[in-house]
């Protein structure tokens, strides 16, 4: 395998890598802006300049200085190669190139939402200069409101370019340019036309400084009290791996996390802002039983005794079940209510909520598709029902089944969706028999809540641990980012309790990784043995100190 030497540090390559491409595998830092690796390289930032030693093939290959520095994201890597980002010559062109962007710099950091996670900032300490030349007036460049979710503050621009290129190459929407020449060049929008494609919000990731900021987070919190959990788009089917940023049981913002063999680099604006249910206000916090006064948080204790107890009795009367279970919730929570409702000695069967969908799947240019369907574990949920006594019935062939007089005594319906999901027909099939005892797991209060003789307050998927099968079909467990809100619980943790109820236990604490080890032992569910899990996220402490006033 051919090797170049970086900074003393030798590096096998493949052919075909850059010299950037090569020092960021063996995690050797080299300063850069313009370049992205999902993106094309205009090698306009300059600050990767490195020097670089070559053989010369007119000199018996002998190891020559090239003459001038060389774009490290731009220049191919060749065997023999020896380069310095740490020469003087290259320290030097690292001072001068953040001299000159920080001239018009506004450097309002304080103020800045980037702040804590920006690139300028972070080369600014490590390789500018400690003090400012320039004395004469900034120029200054206006804020600018460039879509429905993207502010540019222009003065903090360095034109890397990275945000026209994305809308360019990834999603051919072209909605960005470069305007003026000089120290006038700025990034702007097409006249009539705003940044307003399904991929929007990833200028936002993908600016390293704090030119493009997201309304929705903009003043809301310092990005180092953030802590991040590795997670799975919980509203469509993409499987797209996410980053759930949170503080103190607050969801505040959601970010791609790189999976080149699902999402790339980029999530949809869907995704990114499709959360806020999670908080929403009219969360189902407590258990609800019909004919008994509602309970107050205090009792809560007493309204989960009282709602098992009531769940258990009636189902276990019942001789006609059914457990229709929502594609939103994951593949342990399915497993786990399937397997308390085959406790029962009636007859059960199994069925899958509705599986939204909008439109048809959306391919960009760039490659990256938006999913359809609005749910993230339909296949999931079925692949584990079918280990219960076969395929379970869809949507529609459920509902024809409940509408059948005396076809169901009892039906246990798992919901979860971001919005109201219950249709005319569902409702109209549990409402119109005033003899069916109807217990409702969900998290949004509904028409079906209100009917239901039984509310369980189920969790959403950022406050559970599980594992989704995405459209591809791809297994992915994710890990749960806050508490569930007040005192709802997971439909695992429900399962769990309910079957300890029946037996008179004291029920156990929900683990995912138990659960599908006892999916693939017990019912040969031995796809979920190797079930591709969240990578390991490394917190870096701060050096600052933090001193409590």
């Amino acid at each position: 395998m051919p090797n170049v030497i970086i900074n003393g540090q030798d590096c096998a390559f493949e052919p075909g890598q850059n010299l950037l491409q090569v020092a960021l595998d063996h995690e050797i830092e080299i300063p850069h802006y313009c370049y992205h690796p999902a993106l094309t390289i205009p090698a306009n930032c300059r600050i990767c300049l490195a020097e670089v030693w070559a053989p010369n093939p007119r000199n018996d290959n002998k190891l020559e200085p090239i003459p001038k520095l060389l774009p490290t994201c731009q220049t191919a890597a060749a065997d023999g190669q020896v380069i310095y980002t740490d020469s003087p010559k290259a320290i030097a062109n690292q001072k001068a190139v953040m001299e000159y962007l920080l001239i018009n710099h506004p450097v309002d950091c304080p103020v800045c939402d980037q702040a804590g996670e920006c690139h300028l900032q972070d080369y600014s300490y490590q390789y500018g200069r400690s003090q400012a030349r320039f004395q004469e007036q900034k120029i200054k460049q206006p804020k600018k409101d460039v879509g429905p979710h993207v502010l540019l503050y222009s003065d903090r621009c360095i034109m890397c370019t990275r945000c026209v290129r994305f809308t360019r190459e990834v999603t051919g929407t072209s909605e960005l340019m470069v305007e003026g020449r000089g120290a006038m060049e700025q990034i702007d929008v097409f006249p009539g036309m705003a940044l307003d494609n399904e991929l929007s919000g990833n200028v936002i990731d993908i600016c390293p400084v704090g030119a493009l900021l997201d309304k929705d987070f903009l003043f809301q919190q310092r990005v180092w009290m953030l802590k991040k959990t590795p997670s799975i788009d919980g509203i469509t089917a993409s499987g797209d791996n996410i980053y759930l940023e949170h503080n103190s049981g607050q969801i505040y913002r959601v970010k791609p996390r790189t999976n080149l063999d699902v999402n790339g680099y980029w999530i949809t604006d869907e995704v990114r802002y499709g959360w806020k249910f999670v908080h929403d206000e009219r969360r189902l916090t407590l258990p609800a039983v019909k004919g008994e006064p509602p309970f107050d948080p205090v009792e809560a204790p007493l309204a989960y005794e009282t709602a098992y107890t009531r769940t258990n009795d009636r189902l276990a009367n019942a001789e006609r079940i059914m457990v229709m279970v929502s594609p939103m919730v994951s593949c342990e929570d399915a497993y786990l209510l399937a397997a308390w409702a085959g406790g029962f000695d009636g007859t059960v069967t199994f069925a899958v909520g509705p599986v939204p969908r909008s439109g048809e799947d959306k391919t960009f240019p760039g490659g990256f598709t938006v999913c359809a369907e609005k749910a993230p574990n339909a296949r999931g949920v079925a692949r584990v029902l079918d280990a219960f006594g076969g395929a379970p019935l869809d949507y529609g062939k459920a509902v024809k089944q409940l509408g059948k007089t005396d076809a169901v005594d009892a039906i246990v319906v798992v919901g979860g969706y971001p919005s109201d999901w219950i249709t005319d027909e569902l409702y109209g099939a549990v409402a119109d028999d005033a003899g069916r005892f109807v217990v409702a797991i969900d998290v949004l209060p509904n028409r079906l809540t209100e009917h239901a003789d039984v509310v369980l307050p189920g969790a959403t998927w950022a406050e559970k641990a599980g594992t989704f099968e995405n459209a591809n079909n791809r297994l992915q467990a994710f890990d749960r980012a806050i508490e569930p809100v007040d005192y709802a619980k997971s439909e695992a943790q429900l399962a769990l309790d309910l079957v300890a109820v029946r037996a008179g236990e004291r029920a156990v604490a929900y683990n995912p990784a138990l659960v599908r080890q006892r999916m693939a032992a017990d019912h040969g569910l031995d796809v979920f043995r190797e079930v591709s899990m969240p990578a390991e996220t490394i917190f870096v402490e701060p050096d600052m100190q933090l001193v409590e006033l």
